[in-house]
């Protein structure tokens, strides 16, 4: 027995790969986190901070960088002023 799909099918399931699906709030803030510094690619790693970090102060340090001009590679920007914070806190 052969099954025909419906060639808009594949065209569908391509758009709904695209979506994000957000079911925990520190995904969303991941997410967030990554569309305000422009850097979509590494969401993973966002949503692993959001994770295990502290919401707002993850927020308030990607708000203020987003907001900074002549940063070529925000999310980089990011890691390092978060690593800053994270490892200069605990002297």
């Amino acid at each position: 027995m052969v099954v025909k799909l419906d060639p808009g099918y594949f065209e569908e399931i391509r758009k709904r790969r695209k979506e994000s699906k957000v079911y925990v709030e520190f995904q969303l803030t991941g997410l967030e986190i990554a569309d305000m510094l422009g850097d979509r690619a590494h969401k993973s790693l966002y949503i692993r901070l959001a994770k295990g970090g502290n919401k707002s102060r993850l927020l308030s340090v990607a708000k203020d960088i987003a907001e900074r001009k002549g940063i070529k590679n925000k999310g980089a920007y990011f890691m390092k002023v978060w690593q800053k914070e994270k490892f200069g806190s605990k002297k």
